[in-house]
């Protein structure tokens, strides 16, 4: 199998950046190098809303996805958190004012007076064991939401992509169910003129009747089925769906290469799901960690600056500028077994996060390993699937020769064309799980790039007329 080169996704929408630079294959220099054509033709299906590539639909999927925005936004938060976390170890700084109105009532003696206090305070904390370790939560939670938006981002490439395929293979089955229509079609009319010669049997006639009836029938429900994908692509993608690129009989497929241990390693190291978990795992740390620091000393700097010219119990005096420098230290003694009732907690919350991502690594690990198999067996599925079609097509002209010839019924003819045609549908899936497998095998690695859908895509021919 060959891999053929291609221009990357067309460049001219927001989306397309975020997707190229997000899955690694934009680069500045592929950005500039992008044809007039190209760029053109992908704008006009985008701005008509009609989508035709592979691309044009996953490129539209960017912005419309809500998944993806959500898991966008989330990732913002997780910015935030960290922006927040950061600040709390910088100075702290604040300023107060109090301007007072008094009247005094003392031995029969009535004053009044005014009186203000303004103070401007700075303080820096040098020693919080517990804002240190939610600072480091705080990272660990930035780098799961980037992990958690990456998984989202694939998810939705692939569900774009298994939709569109979808809709080639509903496709592809109605055009197999119409010949072989017509084929039953042609094969009633040729026993109906021999019954009328009284060369066949009633009996034959009905019969041919009832597999033209159940062969309508069967294009009726594949009819359906193609409106039903061809929706279903256009909800996942936000764009309505025109004459697709079609998946040629000749066409090759992508190549896999490596063993089942090889991607279940991949998958180990890349799968972002699994490293979205792990980032779990260490905010879990770091927050057993905080807990136990509610058992440390906080040692906070504190310069202060006061101009008043009130003093105790708002009792007048001259105006006073006075400076203040020192250290709050402070430590818990008892707290009624609340910090030890926090450390138990997040304790617990650790072996949870660490028992869910042992889980998470064995069902990633089985699911890949199973994709791959599954792969490798429709590779060998689709050579037999060659060979037994071919055998059927040759079986069905055979069939048709001999009842030519009144060596055999209608009845053989009609097996052999219903077999032949049950063949095709079946090589026609099987590509298509080929191509579906291979997606999910590189998601499931961590390694689905834009690369490999522009590759699928590239793979694809004109619409059909």
């Amino acid at each position: 199998m060959t891999m053929k080169r291609v221009s990357p996704f067309v460049l001219n929408t927001p989306a397309s950046l975020l997707l190229i630079a997000a899955l690694g294959a934009y680069s500045p220099m592929a950005a500039l190098s992008q044809t007039v054509e190209s760029q053109n033709e992908s704008s006009s299906a985008l701005e008509t809303g009609i989508g035709q590539t592979l691309e044009d639909f996953f490129t539209a999927a960017l912005e419309y996805s809500p998944r993806l925005q959500v898991a966008d936004a989330k990732r913002d938060i997780g910015a935030a958190r960290r922006r927040g976390a950061n600040g709390q170890l910088l100075p702290q700084i604040s300023a107060s004012a109090s301007l007072s109105q008094n009247r005094q009532d003392a031995l029969n003696r009535v004053s009044e007076y005014s009186g203000e206090r303004l103070a401007l305070v700075l303080r820096q904390v040098l020693f919080d064991w517990r804002i240190f370790s939610q600072r480091g939560q705080a990272y660990a939670m930035e780098n799961q939401m980037e992990a958690e938006y990456f998984a989202e981002l694939s998810v939705v490439l692939t569900s774009v992509a298994e939709r569109y395929f979808d809709v080639l293979q509903a496709e592809d089955a109605l055009r197999s169910i119409r010949s072989e229509r017509e084929s039953v079609s042609n094969q009633v009319n040729q026993v109906e003129r021999l019954y009328g010669l009284q060369m066949a049997q009633i009996t034959d006639l009905y019969d041919a009747q009832a597999r033209l009836s159940a062969v309508e029938a069967e294009e009726l429900l594949l009819s359906s089925d193609v409106t039903l994908t061809r929706d279903a692509l256009r909800s996942v993608s936000g764009i309505g769906v025109g004459n697709l690129y079609v998946l040629g009989e000749n066409a090759d497929l992508p190549d896999v290469d490596g063993t089942a241990e090889d991607w279940v390693q991949r998958a180990r190291q890349g799968n972002h799901q699994i490293r979205a978990r792990e980032y779990s795992v260490e905010i879990a740390d770091r927050r057993v960690s905080e807990q136990r620091g509610a058992y440390m000393p906080r040692v906070n700097l504190i310069v202060q600056q006061q101009r008043s010219d009130l003093g105790f119990d708002n009792v007048p005096i001259n105006r006073t500028d006075t400076g203040y420098i020192g250290l709050d230290i402070s430590m818990p003694l008892f707290a009624g077994g609340s910090i030890r009732a926090g450390v138990s907690e997040a304790v617990s919350q650790q072996s949870i996060a660490r028992s869910e991502l042992r889980q998470l690594n064995l069902d990633v690990s089985e699911q890949t390993r199973l994709s791959f198999l599954r792969l490798k067996a429709a590779e060998r599925q689709i050579e037999a699937s060659e060979k037994l079609l071919e055998s059927r097509t040759l079986a069905t002209t055979a069939r048709r020769r001999g009842f030519e010839l009144g060596t055999v019924t209608s009845v053989n003819v009609l097996d052999a064309v219903r077999e032949q045609f049950v063949a095709e549908r079946d090589l026609q899936r099987i590509r298509y799980d080929y191509i579906r497998l291979s997606l999910y095998l590189r998601r499931d690695a961590g390694v689905l790039s834009s690369d490999d859908l522009v590759d699928i895509g590239s793979r694809l021919d004109q619409p059909l007329p």
